[in-house]
């Protein structure tokens, strides 16, 4: 169960607390995906992956200096320069390093446990695709992550697909869904909330090859999908299903995840542009 090995992850944070700790290294040694272990991370704890290491970097900081180590050994220990300590130190803390022996002060900084506390039944309604390998061809770009209400950036995106390329992408798309897809990948890694950016694609779904140099390009070996279906306010609808995908569907699915990236399309209703149909694509290896 993924949430067995979320809770090893905190442990192997802990045992490697002085060394440059990445999310390639934690999310290899749980042996998850790098973009569904940060998720995982964010939406059951509240708080981003680089942000729980340096507050726990900086309680276990906070003992050692309770021991009479000097501030210059400690800040060395934890990977920081002198000032950067005591900057970092100081807004966690509200005391200077040089305070705590004298003042025998410890701030607690309790290790994270994750958990599910199940008062009820799941509702989500899915089912599994068996896919070939194909291609997600559109346009891409950089843009801002944004959990809650439209991104501008990806509407700007959207406006920005010419006449010439939304016909070369109608041309290729031969791929259930034979729709207009959203794919979100390779976000920063140090991210917290809204803090950072993500690559975004809009595109099809192509088996074809022949793809026009003014498209971007995604390859998706053959793989199964659990396909989330998803119908109400958007966006609220269908951002509140991604969330529940992260904080209760995954740690406790048998499923193991697919290092691909998810994908997803929405159909509004014609007469409320408000409401709308939504499918989210997840990629799994069983």
């Amino acid at each position: 169960m993924i949430l067995n090995e979320l809770n090893k992850s905190i442990d192997y944070i802990d045992e490697n607390v002085t060394e440059e700790l990445s999310l390639l290294d934690i999310s290899k040694f749980v042996g998850l995906p790098a973009q569904h272990y940060r998720n995982l991370f964010v939406f059951l704890s509240g708080i981003g992956l680089s942000e729980y290491i340096k507050k726990r970097k900086l309680y276990f900081a906070n003992k050692d200096l309770l021991n009479n180590e000097s501030v210059t050994n400690v800040a060395t220990k934890y990977g920081y320069s002198i000032d950067g300590f005591t900057k970092s130190f100081k807004a966690w803390s509200g005391y200077l390093p040089s305070q705590i022996y004298e003042n025998q002060i410890l701030i607690s900084y309790p290790k994270l446990s994750f958990s599910i506390n199940v008062t009820g039944g799941i509702n989500m309604k899915t089912r599994i695709v068996e896919q070939p390998e194909f291609n997600i061809v559109g346009l891409q770009k950089r843009v801002s992550m944004q959990f809650e209400g439209v991104n501008k950036e990806i509407e700007q995106l959207a406006n920005s697909i010419t006449e010439q390329q939304e016909k070369e992408m109608y041309r290729l798309q031969d791929v259930e869904p034979k729709e207009i897809v959203n794919v979100s990948y390779n976000a920063d890694e140090d991210f917290t909330k809204e803090e950072g950016y993500l690559t975004h694609m809009i595109g099809v779904l192509t088996t074809k090859n022949d793809i026009s140099n003014q498209l971007d390009v995604i390859n998706i070996k053959e793989s199964k999908w659990v396909v989330f279906e998803n119908e109400g306010e958007f966006p609220k609808v269908l951002q509140d299903t991604y969330a529940k995908i992260y904080s209760e569907w995954l740690p406790v699915t048998e499923y193991k995840l697919s290092d691909l990236p998810m994908f997803s399309f929405t159909k509004f209703n014609s007469n409320n542009k408000d409401f709308a149909y939504s499918e989210i694509w997840v990629a799994v290896n069983n």
